[in-house]
């Protein structure tokens, strides 16, 4: 299979993954070939990227980092969750919490079982799926990726099950934020960027008080658009006064917002979120909690076509534990020319062989 960005597809393409809305029906299945009318819907749809059959990669496998069963129970729970919290009052808010905190703390638990059992590094394309309400997604996203922080950390069960109801509900603030500024298309007025950025205070006041929900999880909420140097909201404060938890969430949720499809802009890829997450290591985001993240997860995406320093094209076919930037490539050009017999190099073990471009962001610019 190999990724490309829908806008470069053709009809007649087959697709090699079949796409999902978040809550698991099939919108077009594997095999399919695509129709004009098919492509236009999934670019409605805001599907950056698409898998399609390739016959130099049909031995490919790309690890999800959660079944799709879990997937779906995941977004069913945090969606109910919210939907609830959004239409009550304070007192009824405490309720909603109490009944949904054994169901979102059995949903963390699947979470990781689900992430321990997979040995592979994980793909993070999380946009191949179409999703309904960003910001419910965006809560299992950022629960994901930070927990694959976490474990990477080796953080205990217990601290991994808070810190994964940190991530679900980090965002829960967001449901008292006036629709048409949550959901605005356009660049924020800074009298909406002022009470967009009240969602962290909201949520820490709905979490704080709740029994059944551990404190540190409403600190999770409050602290997550906090930055080392002090330039972060809502309090300002500097790394010392920052949990760890808080520094985790920091990257999960940066990295999931540049990574993912936006009105006003169309997702990265793993590689270039990462850019921007070291971009601002050391003053922003706590470098080892980036580091943990690197070696966590796949930075180049399967079946990813890419460009080597020494001119050669291939596709990802493989990835390597903790050295996710240096992958298993399928050399398929050499010097301009397409070649008969691919063959694969592993990366790790020809330093002097590294990635430079990759063809799918040229193909965005193009089509742009």
């Amino acid at each position: 299979m190999r990724l490309i960005p829908t806008k470069s597809m053709k009809p007649g393409m087959k697709l090699a993954k079949t796409i999902y809305n978040d809550h698991g029906r099939v919108l077009l299945s594997e095999g399919v070939p695509v129709t004009a009318r098919m492509i236009s819907r999934l670019q409605q749809l805001h599907v950056t990227f698409v898998y399609i059959e390739d016959s130099r990669t049909k031995d490919i496998h790309v690890p999800n980092m959660i079944s799709d069963k879990v997937r779906k129970k995941a977004i069913t729970t945090i969606t109910d969750t919210f939907k609830q919290l959004e239409k009550e009052d304070t007192i009824s808010k405490w309720f909603v919490m109490d009944q949904s905190s054994k169901k979102l703390k059995n949903l963390i638990n699947h979470l990781l079982s689900d992430m321990k059992s997979n040995d592979e590094v994980s793909s993070l394309l999380t946009d191949v799926y179409v999703h309904d309400n960003y910001v419910f997604t965006h809560s299992l996203n950022v629960t994901l990726y930070a927990l694959s922080i976490g474990l990477k950390l080796g953080l205990s069960q217990n601290d991994l099950e808070i810190l994964g109801l940190g991530g679900i509900l980090h965002d829960i603030g967001k449901m008292q934020i006036p629709a048409e500024i949550l959901f605005k298309p356009g660049k924020l007025s800074s009298e909406e960027y002022t009470e967009m950025k009240k969602h962290t205070t909201y949520g820490y006041d709905i979490l704080r008080n709740m029994h059944t929900i551990p404190l540190l999880v409403a600190h999770c909420a409050y602290q997550h658009h906090e930055r080392l140097n002090g330039s972060g909201y809502p309090r300002g404060v500097k790394a010392p006064d920052i949990h760890l938890f808080g520094k985790i969430l920091a990257v999960a949720d940066v990295f999931d917002a540049v990574t993912s499809h936006r009105i006003y802009r169309s997702a990265m890829l793993p590689h270039e979120g990462l850019e921007i997450l070291y971009a601002g290591s050391d003053t922003l985001f706590e470098p080892s909690i980036i580091e943990a993240f690197r070696k966590s997860v796949a930075i180049y995406p399967f079946g990813l076509t890419v460009t080597l320093n020494d001119g050669r094209k291939g596709l990802v076919v493989g990835q390597n534990k903790d050295l996710t930037e240096r992958p298993i490539i399928r050399i398929i050009e050499e010097e301009g020319t397409e070649i008969e017999e691919p063959y694969d190099i592993n990366l790790k073990d020809y330093l002097d062989v590294g990635i430079v471009d990759c063809d799918i962001k040229n193909h965005m610019s193009a089509v742009s």
